[in-house]
């Protein structure tokens, strides 16, 4: 008995063995709910050799998806989904509604594939997608209005597809949306108003190249956070632009060609920065930057009772022979007017040299060309820029004068990873940023899509002047430096001078720190501050010690300090007096637009800008010196600290005593013992923990501007003590 119990006890034994050792080989074995999730995509997607590729490791008896190809986990203990990567794949499939059954999915990339078919509703119930992206595909049917379920989307990029209906009136669920992309599609319909007020994230918007119709939304105008281009481009848009649009901000361009638009262009905000590339395709449009009198469109818009003046009751209609000779002669008029159009063009293309701001002539082997740069970029006479200046306006430069002058010119690049063609520049829109004595700046476009600002300098120069400008120009393209703008490229003609530079999107310090009406601005914190104050100091000391030339800006102040939307500064305008010299221009007080995003301003005046300037560098026939650019950063330090503005203020202002001389104000302050919350900017009084540093950063400033040049700090001793503030 004992024997059979004990042999009883070792089946039992070697049976429960086995039972754990099968459960163990199931749990190992068993795919995750994401697992069968992912492999419904695989299952989606015809099978070819790019199929076998990209799912090469996505097998069902791989209990882990996570170490698959194009899948990304998160998480600890029980990781899961993440991310789905298959971009660019040549993938040919369908998109399974089984991914919606990825709860914690955040991020969908199938862009560059063949998918096809609809985007399926219930993809939406993975409510952690923040970002899908399914451009460049071929998806049909509508997008699907439950897209704004997602609680936390903030991308959406499903342009160059099939896509059609109209777009979804649920959009206003979208508050926290940050780009809409629905570019190259068949969406119809108009564009849903009362939506955007309520997305005040969102930062890049793209409708254009669709079917929509209808007006131009006038809550557009409340997207503060747009930056970039408005791109409503080639849809069939009526009706007139609403002036809302001019509320937004000055850094956004507009694209609403080949729409039929109609009415005057609003002068209004934004609209100053807009050229006339942004409203060309529109026939009923008028107004500046367009060459159309709006008078004269006008005058063709007849009344219902003009229409009928002069005909009886008894005639209710032309009889059909007059229809035929009115046609006839409409048919001539237009003929005439296109045989007379014809001429003009030949005629002025011959006078021109065949100079055409949509030629397509290559540059030579040599990088020249005779008459190289028409009237596309150079806009106007100097007599046209005075006339115009008043009105803040943007331009491409379509009128003016078609010829730049005889001789050949040269588009050198100084960055030889950063290449391309005159061509490029005469085809591109061209906004102007600002207009000063160092030149006109515009904004231009590449066609690879980068913006660059360029410059127009003097029109002078023989080819002794040509070899001192080059030497010149060298040396200021040796300068590398994060906070330094970056010079690209220049063109030299005879009659014709150009610097193509970084674009810098963010405006300049002045406008940061006072905005164009003078307001104080609420954005600059003190931790802003103090990086733009590093970050310029950093970029003067290597212009000083690092620098080939051991350069000396001579002109430092907060709207030659160039910001990105990382209020990331940018040193602007190095060495620029230095060219236009050489050119026979006769410089002044700058602008401070080069590579800047900023829209046109008057020059500065000359009083406010010596204010920046040293005490010695004021005096007549004095040689610039590097004591000269620390004594004005030390000012720039001062407006930093205490929010004042030099450049912005007026006499009638009733702090203009303390504004004329703000060193003076500021010594006086510490000399009375004045409260600091007296002499501070206000908006730092609400950040308590920085008094240390705002404290350490006046005293920095005060050295900077002593009266007496050898008493100054050196720049690189100001930029290594502003370093360790703060850290």
């Amino acid at each position: 008995m004992e024997l059979e119990l004990l042999n009883y006890t070792k089946i039992t034994i070697i049976i429960i063995i086995i039972i754990i050792q099968l459960i163990s080989i199931y749990n190992v074995n068993c795919l995750s709910t994401d697992g069968l999730s992912l492999l419904s995509l695989k299952s989606a997607v015809d099978k070819s050799a790019a199929e076998t590729a990209a799912f090469s490791d996505w097998n069902d008896d791989d209990g882990d998806p996570c170490g698959w190809t194009g899948v990304s986990c998160g998480g600890s203990g029980n990781p899961r989904v993440v991310g789905i990567s298959l971009a660019g794949k040549n993938l040919r499939g369908y998109i399974p509604s089984e991914l919606g059954s990825l709860t914690y999915l955040r991020r969908l990339n199938l862009h560059g594939n063949r998918f096809y078919g609809a985007i399926p509703e219930q993809l939406f119930n993975a409510t952690s997608l923040h970002s899908i992206y399914l451009y460049n595909n071929n998806l049909t049917g509508p997008l699907p209005s439950s897209i704004c379920s997602l609680p936390r989307i903030q991308n959406v990029d499903v342009s160059d597809n099939q896509l059609s209906g109209e777009i979804p009136r649920s959009l206003k669920e979208c508050r926290s949306l940050q780009r809409l992309v629905l570019a190259r599609n068949k969406f119809s319909g108009g564009i849903p108003a009362g939506a955007w007020s309520e997305m005040s994230e969102l930062v890049q918007l793209d409708l254009s190249s669709n079917m929509l119709s209808g007006k131009i939304p006038v809550d557009f105008g409340q997207l503060q956070s747009l930056s970039g281009t408005l791109n409503l481009s080639f849809n069939r848009l009526t009706g007139e632009i609403p002036k809302s649009l001019g509320d937004l901000p000055m850094t956004v361009s507009f694209d609403l060609r080949s729409n039929n638009l109609s009415g005057e262009i609003p002068q209004t905000g934004s609209f100053a920065n807009q050229g006339p590339t942004a409203f060309l395709g529109n026939p009923h449009l008028c107004g500046f930057p367009l060459q159309k009198d709006c008078s004269h469109s006008n005058g063709n818009n007849t009344s219902p009772t003009s229409r009928t003046r002069g005909t009886s009751p008894e005639h209710k209609g032309l009889s059909p022979g007059v229809i035929l000779l009115i046609s006839a002669a409409d048919a001539l008029v237009v003929a005439f007017v296109g045989l007379v159009l014809i001429y003009l063009y030949w005629r002025r293309k011959d006078h021109s040299n065949g100079c055409s701001c949509t030629g397509t002539t290559k540059l030579g082997g040599n990088g020249k060309r005779n008459s190289p740069f028409c009237a596309c970029l150079r806009g106007f006479s100097s007599n046209d820029i005075e006339s115009e200046s008043d009105k803040g306006s943007s331009v491409e430069g379509s009128g003016g004068r078609g010829e730049v002058g005889e001789g050949e010119g040269e588009l050198v690049a100084i960055d030889k990873g950063f290449s391309f063609e005159l061509d490029e520049l005469l085809r591109a829109s061209a906004y102007v940023l600002g207009k000063s004595g160092l030149g006109i700046v515009y904004k231009v476009v590449l066609g690879n899509g980068v913006p660059v600002a360029v410059r127009r300098l003097g029109e002078g120069g023989d080819q002794q002047r040509y070899k001192e400008f080059a030497a010149e120009i060298q040396a200021i393209g040796k300068v590398k430096h994060p906070n330094v703008v970056k010079l690209r490229a220049y063109y030299w003609a005879p009659d014709e001078k150009l610097l193509i530079s970084d674009f810098i999107s963010n405006g300049n310090l002045a406008n940061a720190l006072r905005g164009r009406t003078g307001q104080p601005s609420t954005s600059l914190t003190w931790t802003t501050r103090l990086k733009i104050a590093k970050g310029t100091a950093r970029g003067l000391a290597y212009l000083h010690e690092c620098s080939p030339r051991k350069f000396v800006h001579g002109d430092v102040k907060p709207s030659n300090i160039l910001l990105d939307n990382d209020f990331q500064p940018y040193i602007s305008d190095f060495g620029l007096n230095r060219l236009i010299s050489i050119t026979g221009d006769n410089p002044s007080s700058s602008g401070g637009f080069m590579g800047g995003a900023l829209p046109y301003v008057k020059p500065v005046n000359q009083e406010k800008s010596n204010n920046y300037r040293a005490p010695e560098a004021r005096i007549p026939g004095t040689r610039p010196n590097q004591k000269w650019d620390v004594y004005s950063f030390g000012v720039v330090l001062l407006e930093l600290l205490t929010g004042k503005s030099l450049e912005h203020s007026s006499s009638t202002t009733s702090t203009s005593t303390e504004i004329h001389d703000l060193v003076r104000w500021v010594k006086k302050g510490f000399e009375d013992e004045n409260p600091l919350s007296e002499m501070v900017d206000p908006m730092l009084l609400q950040e308590v923990h920085a008094k240390k540093e705002v404290l350490a950063v006046f005293h920095l400033a005060l050295g900077c501007t002593e009266g007496d040049p050898e008493i100054r700090p050196r720049m690189k001793t100001v930029s290594e003590n502003l370093d360790k503030i703060g850290t």
